[in-house]
């Protein structure tokens, strides 16, 4: 073949070079960086994408042109070199160039065995991955002269012909080999999996070998300056005498310290100065690099070679602490240490978390639906789960799957775990918001309700008292306890969210339906409270039982008779929400759900209630069954309840009015939110209004005092978006409940949905589950009429979301670009949306994809 008709497009690696992440991969771009520091790094050749393709497609390199950049009878390697570091690549392949004539100059400068095992090693690689050999033939324990004559043996005897002797042979060889491995079908999946496009690029580098292997003080190893978990400063790694590239993972056993260290010899202790070198290194690439590095090393009989140099693999705290900490050093901009942290990852901060340098006995995996980790012995009711909270001991609740008698149970719990549900399910809903840990759709356990025990299908059998450990995080059961690591609410994370506040250009609250929640909100420096959902609240015993004989009354002054008793509760519950919030917004949704929610559904529950209220059996049941519906979502709840029974309303603002008088005499201010739910017409927002005006007129009078309140709609039927324009008429602001508007969009109920999602999903059917990415090409083009008419009746009128979706980082990039004022979430997911606010207006702000 002809010299013009060989590729020759590569770049020996200069200060001056050019050489870029889009077209050399990130790793010729990042030896680059440590050439131009001056750090002794080996003499490197980079090959483009475009040159690895042709590889790939049969088209010869000019190896001999290559290897003369490093002069006579070199040794090389070849190191794959892809756009992120985080997609991966090809295996390393060392030691090419090695054969008899260089093998046998080896021996006279570096010893029988030490040359024996490079040649050795070099044959396996090549057997193994270029000619594709079995690597059993190859699995040769200890490298020796006998070692390395038996595997050329075994190569000559399989491939028929001797190994190749030929460098450039040898080199042409690897690299189509690797170019090739790249383009395969598993590669290409293994890649996309990590985020990468089918057609992501791979640049190669070709590396001279320094070599671990010699006379004084050779071997290779890592080292860091961060603790991978923490973060926290800690030079961490280690050093391997008489070694090269991965040996130090196989003989990590005969590995040194780096620092002085009581259990043993360190490199500090026998190279003092080298240690030094590193430690010197390690600043200047951090300065330099703009980030914490792990450096790859060797040493060559005293004398230091840097292999390479790679993000410093991290855990979600201490990729924070990194950000924060490079800032503070005037490394990084508060505005790219923002950007350096991914919203989704403050979750796992917020709870505790199992410790992933401890065993994990893992019993069964489900779906993570709430982060963090907590221990517990197992109860299976809400009424065990609030007795062994009235006993000071942790326990974990395990249902089939919850319903909204249970929030007591979940409540006393430190985490939840159910057999069937999805991310959308009650206990996932209810879990994130209390911040409870909560594992769902664990289909392997087989839940024997008569006998109060799980199986799981691998044949164990857990009963209630039993020790476990449930990881949000992960979605996996773990036997007994485990090491746990503490919430890093820390001071660097109360700072990242510091200078994310003062990027960010869309409001965030809380949705928090009692004090703790609010004062989460608070702690987490939510903006207000855009949801709070007030039925919660009537789920204490003391209410239920006054909530019950309010059901059951038969004219409009018994109702208010049983609802009096409940007011001063509910009015208390106010008091201590607005002194929470300190004056900032509460936005309270007047009662929802249907009635039937606060009935007993076994028999027996049903005989206690007929026994406290002191009529018949039949009668109870009879009224039970007459308030069940066929549909209860779309039923007598919301609005409707209020305008069929409005005592319930009127007790409520009353409430809320009562409460705001008592804050003012004790020297705060708030002007509260009233929020009507599930409306579709405008003469329900009406109706609602004269009487919650006529409340207001009454407390003023009574109280002899004065206050302000707004009032608006929670937006989640259909008719009510489309309808926007009347609506607002009488509304000071719209909020959308994207969780029923979805269900209402869809005809889909979110508590069955989980049962075929992921098929719609995996089909292609619906992108998302739209339960959990808000819909925006349906739902959102409701949100987007709703807004536009609301607007348009009524400028100024304030806009949000208070759904699940209100977390979600799609769906505020949704709400910015539409013009929407705030967006509501659980307490524990406002970090995370303080983060992606600010991550979006600094990407508009910056243009950056």
């Amino acid at each position: 073949m002809q010299k013009h008709d060989l590729i020759s497009d590569f770049s020996e690696v200069t200060p001056s070079a050019k050489i870029a992440t889009m077209t050399h991969g990130w790793r010729a771009k990042c030896l680059q960086r440590l050439v131009r520091l001056d750090l002794p790094v080996p003499r490197t050749v980079a090959l483009p994408a475009e040159t690895v393709r042709a590889i790939a497609a049969g088209r010869p390199l000019d190896c001999d042109g290559v290897l003369a950049c490093f002069g006579k009878r070199p040794l090389v390697s070849v190191r794959p070199s892809p756009q992120d570091p985080d997609w991966g690549g090809p295996s390393t392949v060392l030691n090419i160039g090695m054969n008899a004539e260089r093998h046998a100059e080896l021996v006279k400068t570096q010893g029988q065995t030490a040359a024996d095992a490079l040649y050795l090693r070099f044959v396996q690689r090549y057997a193994i991955s270029v000619a594709r050999l079995d690597p059993d033939m190859f699995d040769i324990a200890e490298p020796s002269a006998e070692a390395l004559r038996n595997a050329l043996r075994v190569y000559r005897d399989e491939m028929e012909e001797d190994f190749p002797e030929n460098p450039a042979q040898q080199l042409a060889e690897v690299l189509r080999s690797v170019a090739r491995a790249w383009e395969g079908t598993s590669a290409r999946l293994l890649r996309q999996s990590k985020g990468a496009p089918a057609d992501a690029p791979l640049g190669l580098v070709v590396q001279e070998m320094a070599q671990g292997f010699g006379q004084g003080i050779s071997g290779s190893g890592t080292i860091q300056f961060i603790d991978p978990v923490t973060g926290l400063p800690q030079v961490t790694g280690r050093f391997l005498g008489q070694s090269q590239g991965s040996d130090i993972k196989a003989r990590g056993a005969d590995a040194l310290y780096l620092t002085r260290d009581p259990r043993g010899p360190s490199l500090e202790d026998i190279a003092p100065e080298i240690f030094a070198r590193l430690a010197q290194q390690g600043a200047a690439c951090r300065a330099k690099l703009r980030d914490e590095m792990q450096i790859e090393f060797t040493i060559d009989d005293s004398k230091l070679a840097v292999i390479d140099a790679v993000r410093v693999p991290r855990s979600s705290r201490a990729g924070l602490r990194i950000a924060v900490d490079l800032a503070r050093d005037e490394i990084i901009t508060h505005q790219e240490a923002v950007l350096r942290v991914e919203p989704r990852a403050l979750s796992e901060l917020l709870h505790p978390q199992v410790d992933p340098r401890g065993p994990r006995d893992v019993i069964v995996r489900g779906i993570g639906a709430s982060p963090g980790a907590a221990t517990g012995r197992i109860v299976f009711t809400s009424a065990a789960a609030q007795a062994s909270a009235a006993r000071g001991e942790q326990c974990i609740l395990v249902r089939r799957e919850t319903a909204p008698e249970d929030i007591r149970g979940m409540h006393s719990a430190v985490g939840v775990l159910t057999e069937r549900g999805g991310m959308t399910s009650h206990a996932a809903v209810i879990g994130r918001g209390l911040g409870l840990p909560c594992i769902v759709g664990a289909t392997d356990l087989n839940f024997d309700t008569k006998e109060l025990r799980i199986v799981t299908k691998s044949g164990r059998t857990l009963v209630a008292g039993d020790l476990i450990t449930v990881d949000g995080t992960t979605g996996e059961v773990l036997a007994g306890s485990v090491e746990m690591l503490p919430p890093a609410l820390d001071d660097a994370f109360r700072t990242l969210l510091s200078w994310a506040d003062d990027a960010r250009d869309i409001g965030i609250r809380a949705n928090a339906d009692t004090p703790s929640d609010a004062q989460t909100a608070r702690d987490f420096n939510a903006q207000g409270i855009g949801l709070c959902r007030t039925e919660h609240m009537f789920f204490e015993e003391a209410r239920l039982v006054a909530m019950r004989e309010m059901i059951f009354a038969d004219t409009a002054s018994d109702r208010a008779a049983a609802l009096a008793r409940i007011l001063p509760m509910q009015r208390n519950d106010f008091v201590q929400l607005f002194e929470i919030m300190q004056g900032l917004p509460v936005c309270i949704r007047l009662f929802d759900p249907p009635l039937h929610e606060f009935l007993p559904h076994s028999r027996d529950g049903l005989r206690e209630l007929a026994e406290a209220l002191d009529r018949p059996l039949s009668e109870v049941t009879r009224r039970a069954e007459a308030l069940a519906e066929f549909n209860p979502m779309l039923g007598m709840r919301g609005v409707r309840l209020g305008i069929v029974l409005p005592e319930i309303y009127d007790m409520q603002a009353q409430a809320i009015f009562e409460a705001v008088v008592e804050v003012g005499r004790r020297g705060g201010s708030i002007t509260p939110e009233i929020m009507i739910p599930l409306v579709s017409a405008k003469r329900e927002v009406e109706l609602v209004k004269n009487r919650i005006d006529a409340v207001a007129a009454k407390v003023r009078t009574a109280k002899g005092s004065d206050f302000d309140f707004k009032l608006g709609v929670m937006v989640e039927t259909p008719r009510a978006a489309l309808r926007a324009g009347d609506i607002a008429q009488h509304a000071a602001f719209l909020s959308f409940g994207t969780n029923d508007l979805t269900q209402m969009t869809y005809g889909l109920s979110r508590d069955d949905a989980g049962r075929f999602m992921n098929i719609y999903v995996q089909q292609g059917v619906y992108p998302e589950d739209p339960f959990h990415i808000l819909d925006v090409d349906g739902v959102g083009e409701l949100l987007l009429i709703g807004a536009e008419r609301g607007r348009q009746a009524r400028p100024g009128l304030t806009l949000s979301i208070c759904g699940e979706h209100g977390g979600s980082p799609e769906s505020i990039a949704f709400c910015r670009k539409a013009g929407f004022d705030y967006v509501s979430c659980s307490p524990y997911r406002v970090p995370l949306a303080r983060l992606a606010a600010a991550h979006l207006a600094l990407m508009d702000r910056f243009g950056h994809n």
